[in-house]
């Protein structure tokens, strides 16, 4: 990796981390102490959009893999956040959400990813 392609991939982690601030805040307007569906929304078309870069399989160079998968939505998706909402919500009494939060973003980020490599696969090499 070249040191522009290192600086792209900085950047667009950046940009990534942005956009996550962005959908989260977007989502979460005005709905205090609701469940995190903003981040559950950021990790699983995190996800979607990752399998997809990944099913496009040669059409993206390894470098520009890596600036999309590792910058930009790396810093997009969290699962930090996801962590810190389970506690948060648990210690608020709401244990229920906890864990559909913590299995609703496992599963579905899952499942998204899949289909985001299969869709990806569908266009030709």
């Amino acid at each position: 990796m070249s040191m522009w392609d290192l600086i792209a991939l900085v950047t667009a982690g950046g940009v990534g981390a942005g956009a996550r601030y962005a959908v989260d805040a977007a989502v979460m307007r005005g709905r205090t102490d609701a469940f995190p569906l903003g981040i559950l929304l950021v990790n699983v078309s995190g996800s979607l959009a990752l399998g997809f870069v990944l099913g496009l399989g040669a059409l993206v160079s390894p470098e520009w893999g890596a600036i999309i998968g590792v910058g930009l939505l790396g810093g997009f998706t969290t699962f930090s956040a996801v962590s810190v909402d389970a506690v948060l919500l648990a210690q608020r009494g709401r244990r229920d959400w906890a864990l559909i939060n913590l299995v609703a973003t496992a599963a579905l980020a899952v499942v998204g990813a899949a289909t985001g490599m299969v869709v990806g696969g569908l266009l030709p090499q």
